[in-house]
């Protein structure tokens, strides 16, 4: 297919009156137009580099029923993604290289047409649980993106300096979900993550290990990565759209409205107060918070139909993060179209190592659509956003010159 019209991101601003290719890309010159298949004008459309989440759960093997790795490349796709980074929280956890072989049979098993860009993590500790021994680290090194625990913070400071000692030396980075399990059971949700952002911060300098930050959601933490930056450690971090579009207050009015959608709001960690959310957007303009991630956590719908206090924790996020990030951050002008791409495409990609690849999204950015769940691709049906109007509908997305996502209005 042959596009024309319409602007296309490159070298950090938008150009307009694009000729487009979807196997090759931008386009110049003389073009035959009549030795395409097709020739589509996207007069009022963008084409944007692929979004790259780095924070995703796709659940197989061991947990099918809530996602597999079909499902979860196809909703990855649908959303303008072609890269994403699958987290280990698996049955078997990829702690060691037959482990992780049952993880990429199952990515091997998508079909060509569908299949993105699926990028694993291997555990940290041997067990995915945040103590113990450690994975082993040095025979996955070749074959993960790096190396997390998540959903479970390492509680033991030795181990974290051995796990980031070994990392440092494979060249790769420490991705931690950040949660004292201690300060959690005293009931401090909040201190149990930048107390462990802190502790993290300080073995990362004394080790030298490059160390990422899933999904921060307080101020605190926001500050104490800032201090992180200034002081020359390796550290960066990201945040999801729930944290930076929605705060307790919101979400306690919402609920108080209709409990029974309560499972909507479920997640872990919690969504803070409005003082964080503002901290957290300020992150993101001053270059703390150097990417978002959907934290994209499927569950069963009745696993999420308990009410807000028996719901299990995550929602959904892959196919609504960008319409619902470009509606509530970029049209009411708290950053641009061009930071949102930094925040999506750009930064994820530099820090992580996923080249681009001819991977393209094109996104109509000017209709409302009304956010429908139900049609999902992804098994998990349950996000906050659902039944809003929003804006930034994606229409095709090109992964490696393949379009593995085609609207129905794209013919």
């Amino acid at each position: 297919m042959f596009f024309r019209g319409g602007k296309i991101y490159t070298d950090k601003h938008f150009e307009d009156n694009i000729l487009f290719d979807t196997e090759r890309g931008l386009a110049g010159g003389f073009i035959d137009i009549s030795q395409h298949d097709r020739v589509i004008d996207i007069d009022n459309s963008f084409i944007l580099p692929s979004f790259c989440d780095v924070h995703v759960h796709f659940r197989e093997p061991g947990q099918e029923y809530k996602e597999t790795m079909l499902t979860g490349s196809r909703a990855a796709a649908r959303g303008g993604y072609t890269d994403v980074c699958t987290m280990p929280n698996l049955k078997p956890a990829p702690s060691d290289l037959r482990g992780l072989k049952a993880e990429t049979d199952a990515i091997d098993g998508i079909p060509e047409e569908e299949r993105i860009h699926i990028h694993p993590y291997g555990t940290i500790t041997g067990d995915q649980s945040g103590t113990g021994e450690l994975s082993r680290m040095e025979e996955l090194a070749p074959h993960v993106v790096a190396f997390s625990d998540d959903g479970r913070g390492v509680q033991d400071e030795g181990l974290m300096r051995a796990a980031m000692e070994e990392a440092h030396a494979l060249g790769k980075i420490i991705v931690a979900h950040c949660e004292d399990e201690a300060l959690l059971a005293q009931g401090k949700v909040r201190e149990s993550e930048w107390r462990q952002i802190e502790r993290d911060i300080k073995l990362a300098d004394e080790t030298g290990a490059s160390y990422h930050v899933c999904h921060i959601s307080t101020r605190e933490s926001v500050e104490v990565i800032r201090e992180g930056k200034k002081s020359g450690v390796d550290v960066t971090c990201e945040t999801a759209p729930h944290y930076l579009l929605l705060d307790s207050e919101t979400v306690n009015e919402r609920i108080a409205a209709a409990p029974e959608l309560g499972g909507r709001y479920k997640m872990n960690p919690p969504i803070k107060d409005p003082e964080d959310r503002r901290q957290l957007i300020i992150g993101i303009l001053d270059g703390t918070v150097g990417m978002i991630a959907t934290d994209h956590a499927p569950h069963s719908e009745e696993e999420k139909s308990r009410g807000f206090l028996k719901s299990m924790n995550g929602i959904t996020g892959l196919e609504c993060a960008f319409p619902a990030l470009y509606t509530g951050l970029v049209r009411e002008k708290i950053i641009t179209l061009e930071k949102l791409v930094e925040l999506m495409c750009i930064n994820p990609r530099s820090r992580f190592n996923i080249p681009q690849d001819n991977s393209w999204t094109l996104a109509e950015l000017e209709k409302p659509f009304a956010l429908d769940s139900r049609k999902f691709f992804s098994k998990g049906k349950c996000t906050p956003f659902d039944g809003q109007e929003l804006y930034g509908r994606v229409l095709m997305t090109i992964c490696g010159g393949r379009v593995v996502y085609r609207d129905p209005d794209i013919r």
